[in-house]
């Protein structure tokens, strides 16, 4: 197979059976077809309970008059916790909105309504001052701008509007598809400051135990350089894993062969290597990547360091190609809400099952 190389000295735990379960699932998974869609969207989706809360934050109070307060900088959780769950919780982290997790490109069903019927609890999160949870400590200012086009080639539609990829996993002709994609769109204000704020609330949800005590975070884009920096300041102990589709960012430990610390928004960011350790002691990190991202884009190439780094300190990180690995053409930078999404989520259901992650919880009674 044409998966990337996570070096010679990396640990396989479990890799070779992983890898066999998650091509065999998603064999099943295009085989079957809409057969097997029907089938899992047949299961009703019983919840035991849902809700939201804020999380995090801090309070100011006015100079002016002591009597008066600000609550702000927290983070936004919404969660659905099925009427049998099991005990890994699936952490949704976004970096457009939570659209992305609802509903696929089309409005069919999206990750979120697919694990709750494999009876995931899921949360969706809204880091401080976006989202639900726009309330922030500091002033900040949106600026509009015509960025509709730089969408469709920053989430990997075609090389260029409008051309799109000839076997691309959104439906081209869809017009409703495309506004809704346009409008599902949040201001991710993508600077070394909010990606601490963000991380900060994002930590003390996960130490918290409010979102179970066995978290793994599906994140995409820029959320994965913020899952990865939650880990590095939570006490790791509730978290178990993340599976990041297209991660853009990167951190590294404090060492003369990491990458150098530019203090931008999607770093590198450099952390103590005591801090960084904390990623390999998760029971998997997997890096996933669709199509038109060979082995050498600079994205890719970021995240094989970061693996092998991870994987040079105990750790169990891979990087896997869709398309190369497990034969999946099309797929955009949101690969969970593509057309052929339930071939994506046999590839998570497999990946969660050969690390252990798919139990259930115990029963009370």
């Amino acid at each position: 197979m044409g998966t990337f190389d996570v070096g010679e000295n990396a640990p396989r735990r479990g890799m070779r059976f992983l890898r066999a379960l998650l091509v065999a699932s998603v064999a099943a998974a295009g085989m079957l077809g809409s057969a097997a869609q029907a089938a899992r969207s047949s299961k009703p989706i019983v919840l035991d309970r849902s809700g939201g809360f804020a999380i995090g934050g801090v309070t100011l109070t006015n100079p002016n008059n002591t009597q008066q307060t600000l609550s702000c900088d927290h983070g936004y959780v919404e969660y659905f916790i099925p009427w049998t769950p099991r005990r890994t919780s699936l952490v949704m982290w976004h970096s457009s909105s939570t659209q992305v997790f609802q509903n696929r490109w089309d409005g069919g069903e999206g990750f979120k309504d697919m694990f709750l019927r494999r009876d995931y609890p899921v949360y969706l999160w809204d880091g401080p001052r976006v989202g639900r949870a726009n309330f922030g400590c500091a002033a900040q200012t949106y600026r509009p701008w015509y960025r509709d086009q730089g969408n469709f080639a920053g989430w990997n539609f075609g090389p260029r509007f409008p051309r799109w990829w000839p076997d691309v996993q959104f439906p081209a002709n869809d017009t409703r598809a495309w506004d809704q994609a346009m409008r599902a769109r949040y201001d991710e204000m993508d600077t070394a400051d909010n990606v601490q704020l963000q991380t900060d609330a994002a930590a003390v949800a996960a130490d918290s135990g409010k979102l179970g005590a066995d978290i793994v975070y599906l994140t995409n884009s820029a959320g994965g350089l913020r899952a990865l920096m939650t880990v590095v300041k939570s006490n790791a102990t509730n978290i178990k894993g993340i599976v990041a589709y297209e991660c853009i960012g990167s951190v590294f430990p404090q060492r003369e062969d990491s990458p150098r610390a530019w203090g931008g928004g999607f770093g590198p960011f450099q952390v103590p290597v005591d801090e960084f350790r904390k990623l390999a002691q998760l029971k998997a990190i997997q890096f996933v990547w669709g199509d038109h991202r060979n082995a050498n884009a600079s994205e890719v190439q970021t995240t094989q360091k970061m693996a092998n780094l991870i994987n040079e300190y105990g750790g169990n990180a891979e990087v896997v190609s869709l398309k190369r690995d497990y034969g999946l053409a099309g797929n955009t930078h949101i690969a969970f809400a593509d057309m052929n999404n339930e071939q994506v989520g046999a590839i998570l259901e497999s990946f969660l099952k050969a690390n252990q992650l798919d139990s259930y919880a115990p029963s009370d009674l």
